[in-house]
């Protein structure tokens, strides 16, 4: 039987943006190094804005250079370089019902993604202090385990076993011209092959080359499933059918989110195990 291992990593620098695909990532206690360490906030609200909200993030990529700075791009904008904002006082951001302590960027970053979205009033964020700023919901953690600008949890990890299994389910429905879906829509950290569909259900640890993660629980998945990453355009699939085939307690499930209990790092071809 074939061992499952990583087919791919990806890291999301600016939360809700385009994903860079990587052969390697260092594990921090918080995430994937430089994965969702900015953001965008509605500067009206503070509220962190997605693609839930604007699709068209979808199309902006956000390389992060050694020192966190960034490099901006989308389509018909011209390329903006962000420098990791100095000293300045906190501000307070609002992801869900959590809060979280950030850094604004200077205005010119928060002018590019305002001309970007047609005049939305926003400005770029930066977690500054991961290791303190935003702790894990404590439902599904143990003390002292935080996380990044990430929804709610370190790392996501998905299987192509189970994108499969959905693909199939997606054929057979009404909206089979929706599909084949691409891993893309759901946005993992960690992208595992060689598993049976839905084999990721039952994992409670697992080790991912040599680093042990817990399984904290399934990835609850909303209307960024819908959007096409490729041309931000947005559909009715897979929520359709995971309605009718992943539907937990009206929770529509795909992938698991992981937390590390230490740092290292992984690599395309690890092999992962179950650890009982």
């Amino acid at each position: 039987m074939t061992m499952p291992e990583v087919s791919a990593l990806h890291v999301y620098p600016v939360k809700s943006l385009r994903g860079i695909s990587t052969p390697e990532a260092v594990v921090e206690p918080w995430g994937l190094a430089g994965d969702r360490r900015w953001a965008l906030v509605d500067t009206r609200t503070m509220r962190v804005v997605t693609q839930r909200d604007e699709p068209r993030l979808a199309l902006v990529t956000a390389l992060a250079g050694a020192d966190g700075s960034l490099r901006l791009s989308a389509p018909g904008m011209p390329p903006a370089e962000v420098a990791v904002p100095g000293w300045a006082p906190l501000e307070t951001a609002r992801i869900f019902a959590g809060k979280v302590d950030v850094l604004p960027a200077d205005d010119a970053a928060g002018a590019w993604f305002a001309d970007y979205l047609g005049g939305l009033p926003v400005r770029l964020v930066h977690l500054d202090d991961p290791a303190v700023r935003r702790p894990i919901d404590p439902d599904w953690s143990r003390p002292g385990d935080m996380v990044s600008l990430a929804d709610g949890f370190p790392l996501l990890l998905t299987t192509t076993a189970s994108l499969d299994r959905l693909n199939e389910w997606i054929a057979e429905g009404d909206r089979p011209h929706e599909g084949p879906l691409p891993m893309s829509r759901f946005r993992p950290n960690v992208v595992i092959d060689g598993t049976g569909a839905w084999a990721e259900d039952d994992w409670r640890q697992v080790r991912i080359g040599e680093v042990l993660f817990r399984v904290a629980k399934p990835c609850a998945r909303c209307v960024v499933t819908t959007n096409d990453q490729d041309s931000a355009r947005r559909g009715g699939e897979p929520l359709r059918t995971l309605a009718r085939h992943r539907n937990f307690g009206t929770k529509l499930l795909f992938g698991q989110n992981l937390i590390p209990e230490h740092s290292g790092t992984l690599r395309v071809g690890d092999a992962l195990t179950t650890v009982e």
